[in-house]
């Protein structure tokens, strides 16, 4: 458990924030970032068909800051000669990584022969690899799911193949397509991989604890792991693995600190875009970030049904003052783990009556549906 190198650069700690869209924005990589501990930030996964095209959705989802760096771009899309177009894009903007998803699940993906779809066409994969590293000069990595279904598990022989093109990084989802986001992720399977090759491999799947991520990491021999939905419950979880692979007590966050954070969050929000798509973002990291709080649920349906940024901040203080003052609020619920789930490939739907058909769509929000 020791940082690792992407080529020529330091990841360090070996700790992955995973690409998530709708989520990993410009904004809540700051944000974690901000936090502390994380040795790599990903881009939300973006689609080459609108980079290619001039779309100003696509362009923006490249946008990074100088201290989010090192920085990688997750492109996807069914196409050699506009994949590699779009890692051209990535390289010309500054990013220092150009990532290849092969993991996402969505049918919309799949059906374009993108994401997991390539899974099931090695060739077109291979090709769309070679095609791309003749393209750019930056590193070259891939993130990959475990198979297209349970009966046609391939990642190793991909793996394998990706080495051979010049990738110099997998990341594994332990899981399969058809599996989406459910049931656990196969960290055998990951170690597999691991052994197979002689690049960096980083593992990626149900690390939503310091606990279940020593685990799986200690089982699996990777370089790296990934955690993604763990980072919107708890964005101080890579500065607390830090803490452990340095021997030290986990940071712990008091109840002002968290607080701090979802309002520095919504106002980061508020100055990058409209006011709606902000009041979508902060109910949406809300979903994740309140989960383990006492009556985290009923705060959570106060924000959906906020319509305003002072409603928000009025919620907001009236929760943490009643959680400070009473350790309670509401029912005093406490959610489990399996209460609250988030998939990493399309954005976060919110309740019905929380959907906008104003132009959130094209700032790639939380308000936006995947149907």
């Amino acid at each position: 458990m020791v940082p690792f190198k992407i080529r020529n650069i330091d990841i360090n700690p070996p700790l992955i924030l995973s690409p998530m869209a709708g989520v990993t924005d410009f904004t809540f990589r700051r944000l974690i970032k901000r936090r502390g501990g994380v040795g790599l930030v990903v881009s939300e996964f973006i689609s080459v068909e609108g980079l290619t095209r001039n779309n100003p959705k696509s362009k923006r989802q490249m946008r990074f800051d100088e201290s989010e760096r090192p920085y990688a771009v997750q492109i996807f899309g069914g196409q050699p000669e506009r994949m590699a177009m779009g890692a051209e894009m990535a390289e010309e903007i500054g990013a220092d990584i150009l990532d290849v998803n092969c993991g996402c699940p969505a049918p919309k993906v799949v059906k374009n022969g993108g994401g997991s779809g390539l899974l099931r066409d090695l060739p077109r994969l291979e090709t769309i690899l070679k095609e791309i590293k003749k393209s750019i000069s930056i590193p070259l990595t891939l993130k990959v799911r475990t198979g297209y279904t349970d009966s046609t598990i391939n990642v190793v022989d991909v793996a394998k193949m990706a080495e051979q093109c010049g990738v110099e990084h997998i990341q594994v989802h332990g899981r399969t397509r058809d599996q989406g986001y459910k049931g656990l992720a196969n960290w055998e399977i990951i170690r597999q991989v691991k052994e197979a090759v002689s690049v960096p491999v980083s593992g990626n799947g149900d690390v939503v604890s310091i606990e279940s991520g020593m685990k799986r990491w200690r089982e699996s021999g990777t370089n790296g792991i990934l955690i993604g939905r763990g980072a919107m419950q708890n964005p101080w979880i890579f500065r607390q693995f830090e803490d452990v692979l340095a021997g030290r007590e986990p940071y712990r966050p008091d109840l002002e600190e968290k607080k701090s954070v979802l309002l520095e969050f919504f106002e980061m929000c508020l100055d990058e875009m409209p006011e709606i798509v902000a009041l979508g973002k902060m109910k949406q990291l809300a979903g994740q970030f309140t989960k383990g709080l006492p009556g985290g649920a009923q705060f959570r349906q106060t924000l959906y049904h906020s319509h305003s940024v002072q409603e928000i901040l009025d919620n907001i203080t009236t929760y943490f003052g009643s959680i400070s003052l009473e350790g309670n609020f509401g029912d005093g619920l406490v959610e489990a783990d399996a209460d609250i789930e988030i998939t990493s490939c399309e954005p976060s739907v919110l309740p019905l009556e929380n959907r906008s058909s104003m132009t959130a769509e094209h700032w790639g929000s939380p308000l936006e549906t995947s149907l």
